[in-house]
């Protein structure tokens, strides 16, 4: 499952940090995740430095020089991702960034999306294009200060 907080204009990220702070959608990201894993690639990783409490914490990363402390799993490739989800017996939530999205996305099913209310016009990460091409939105949720979460579901597939 990913989930993501996205501004209009596309933007999911500013130097290598959340262009915006709103405490509903920390809250409701918490509150999601918590007792769960999160899977990140090693710039997420770098960006929060630290393992997010209560969850089990997984870098996705092909770099050799990805210092982690022992409570963080490090994953070198897709294949062993999907290994260690398949055996997990919690959800699997992809947390970023962009690149780790986009090498996941033919594997997740389902996303959690966050729309912020504004533009960030000097954002250096986006959305990648394409991410939810064969989902169709199955719920939403208003989280209060014009924040709206969308649960996109992957349409089914064809056998």
């Amino acid at each position: 499952m990913g989930i993501v907080a996205v501004a209009r204009n596309g933007a999911i990220g500013k130097d290598n940090k959340l262009p915006w702070h709103y405490s509903a959608d920390l809250k409701f990201f918490k509150r999601t995740t918590m007792g769960n894993a999160v899977v990140m690639g090693s710039r997420t990783w770098e960006s929060i430095k630290r393992p997010l409490p209560d969850r089990l914490n997984i870098v996705l990363s092909r770099s050799g020089d990805v210092t982690l402390p022992p409570e963080v799993r490090l994953i070198r490739s897709r294949e062993e991702l999907i290994e260690l989800a398949d055996e997990l017996r919690s959800d699997v939530f992809v947390i970023g960034g962009a690149s780790v999205f986009s090498s996941l996305k033919d594997v997740i099913e389902k996303w959690l999306v966050t729309y912020i209310p504004e533009n960030v016009d000097d954002a250096d990460t986006f959305l990648p294009d394409g991410l939810f091409d064969g989902f169709t939105v199955t719920d939403e949720l208003d989280l209060g200060d014009d924040l709206l979460v969308r649960v996109f579901e992957r349409q089914n597939r064809a056998s």
